[in-house]
């Protein structure tokens, strides 16, 4: 079971980092316009769009994708946790 744990260990960092690429894009006009940001918006925008519907914007900032980011950090920390009470890593 410490494979299956490592496999989605390493899926969800795979995920962040696409996270941090797609909110990096928002600096550049146009990137999210190009292939890799349309395809990194599939991949990213409906995961984020649960965040942007709870937290509105300050002005000219969106925090949601850095709540996003700690939800799904802290989500693996727990599934982390749940594998080492149940003695399977």
């Amino acid at each position: 079971m410490g494979l299956v744990f490592n496999l989605i260990e390493q899926l969800v960092g795979f995920y962040m980092i696409a996270l941090i690429i797609y909110i990096f894009m928002s600096w550049f006009p146009g990137a999210r316009e190009s292939s890799i940001g349309r395809v990194l918006g599939r991949i990213c925008e409906p995961y984020l769009e649960m965040f942007r519907r709870i937290i509105p914007p300050l002005g000219m900032i969106d925090i949601s994708p850095i709540v996003a980011i700690l939800v799904l950090r802290f989500a693996m920390q727990g599934l982390g946790q749940l594998f080492i009470m149940l003695g399977l890593v």
